[in-house]
């Protein structure tokens, strides 16, 4: 069977704007829209600009949008599409490189803004930090993210609003904040109870629709807004 490869290209140092560009593809065996990527870029035009790294969907750097759904390319393959046109576009919302590349600077430092990190408590303890399971279970959703963007570039709230930190970033606090080792305390990571924090999110699940882990970064969105509620409960029954 042979594909037409409908493929976005853009060179900002040559190009006004945007456009399409045909490639036709014939797959000698089962390939990754990856693959056959790297195919059309070997065989036919050596300035296709991608980006990509472990190919095991580990690193999310191959995130991109093919026939208008969100996925890695790596996993993708291409006889499960159903169709001999293959349209691929770069992830929306970042501003395009070249191609398929694209900035990834706002998502990263979105992420930067919520300390994506464990924050120790004033006493480390001898050996390690133990948490039980049940503990871990709480979490370990977010822990999958594997930072592709995504998220990211479907949500519309970004789209529109380039203060919003976005669901990933979100998300991510939502992981640490949960996680019985970390010591940052309310008002340390309470910055985000603000219109470009949590009560930004419009709520439509898109983020959930488009992650390829299953990370559900809307409802860690939805946890953050649940603490930040019963935070400020607790400050009024102190003073009353």
């Amino acid at each position: 069977m042979i594909y037409t490869f409908r493929i976005l290209r853009f060179d900002p140092l040559e190009d006004d704007c945007p456009r399409f560009e045909d490639f036709l593809y014939e797959p000698g065996e089962k390939k990754t829209i990856l693959e056959a990527l790297m195919d059309i870029r070997n065989d036919q035009d050596c300035t296709l600009s991608f980006r990509y790294s472990c190919r095991e969907a580990v690193c999310g750097s191959c995130g991109m949008v093919i026939n208008g759904r969100f996925d890695l390319a790596c996993r993708a393959m291409l006889e499960s599409l159903g169709s001999s046109l293959i349209v691929v576009e770069p992830l929306p919302n970042l501003e395009i490189q070249k191609d398929l590349i694209v900035d990834m600077e706002p998502f990263w430092q979105a992420l930067r803004a919520v300390e994506p990190y464990l924050v120790p408590g004033a006493e480390l303890p001898e050996k390690e930090h133990r948490v039980e399971d049940r503990e871990m279970e709480k979490i370990d959703r977010y822990v999958n993210c594997i930072m592709c963007g995504c998220c990211y570039a479907a949500c519309p709230v970004v789209s529109r609003d380039d203060r919003y930190l976005g669901p990933a970033a979100l998300a991510k606090l939502y992981r640490f904040v949960r996680d019985p080792r970390d010591h940052r305390g309310y008002k340390r990571w309470s910055r985000v109870n603000t219109e470009a924090g949590v009560w930004g999110c419009d709520t439509v699940f898109r983020c959930n629709e488009v992650c390829p882990r299953q990370v559900r970064p809307a409802d860690g969105i939805e946890g953050l807004r649940r603490r930040l509620v019963w935070g400020k409960l607790k400050s009024l029954f102190k003073r009353s």
